[in-house]
């Protein structure tokens, strides 16, 4: 099975079982977004724009091997209870983030860590599937004074010691400290291509689409890195009628591919 992306004039085509979906949750104004950005841009936007909910897809070719990494970027204020659940349900990976300075963010996140471990329990009885579940516990603006801690680092630490496929980083999106350490583990956990991590790869752009699975392409001046990435610009989250229906098709055991809606570029 493989999934089509179009952009322009590229048409490029993942294998399913190629293709994740990292989730990103926590209360307001913690960084997760400028977290996100960091990641697919390498930049820090100084600037708070409250998240409904944003998706975003970056596809990889490494050593020849197609990648896809669906990004979802949730709100902090969870109005859709339903939507968060099925958000979980969805994922893949997590990262779960908390500021240093808040107290109120660390408590909400001991809660989202409680309900990821209980609805994907939940749904692997269902479909007696033995996957890990990779996740990381993401503390927030370490480059702020000690003065305003609130969460000490041992508090989160204790939050992953009993969890081989969770860990726990201190990160400042604004200084980038940390930030590509936490995705080299996090990719590691999950069993992906450490490649995939921020600073392992070459970033390339949309114009290069066409040729991004050619065998000419990868043998010129990529050939010696053998990974690059690309950031779809007009990537749309799939619908809720197609996260359901692939849910549902998981429990029904109706097929054992991964296979999501395709991206839809206008």
């Amino acid at each position: 099975m493989m999934k089509t992306m179009s952009g322009g004039n590229c048409n490029l085509n993942v294998p399913a079982k190629n293709s994740y979906r990292m989730v990103v949750l926590g209360a307001s104004r913690v960084g997760k977004s400028s977290i996100v950005s960091r990641f697919l841009n390498g930049r820090f936007e100084d600037q708070y724009t409250p998240t409904i909910e944003d998706f975003h897809r970056k596809v990889y070719n490494i050593r020849g091997d197609m990648y896809q990494l669906d990004i979802l970027d949730t709100s902090g204020n969870h109005p859709f209870p339903a939507m968060r659940r099925l958000s979980i349900l969805t994922g893949d990976v997590f990262i779960l983030v908390f500021s240093l300075d808040n107290r109120e963010s660390f408590d909400e996140v001991k809660r989202l860590q409680k309900q990821i471990l209980e609805v994907k329990s939940c749904l692997k009885n269902k479909t007696k599937e033995s996957a890990d579940l990779p996740m990381v516990i993401c503390g927030n603006k370490n480059d702020h004074s000690e003065v305003f801690r609130k969460v000490r680092t041992d508090e989160g630490e204790n939050l992953v010691s009993s969890d081989e496929n969770c860990a726990y980083f201190e990160v400042s999106a604004k200084k980038n400290t940390n930030v590509d350490e936490m995705f080299y583990v996090l990719f590691s956990m999950a069993k992906l291509p450490h490649e995939m991590s921020p600073s392992l790869h070459r970033k390339i752009s949309i114009q290069y689409g066409d040729t991004f699975q050619q065998k000419s392409f990868r043998m010129r001046r990529f050939k010696d890195m053998g990974a690059y990435g690309m950031i779809s610009p007009f990537a749309r989250r799939p619908s809720v009628n197609s996260d359901l229906k692939y849910i549902k098709s998981k429990v029904l055991r109706e097929g054992q591919s991964r296979e999501r809606e395709k991206c839809t570029i206008q």
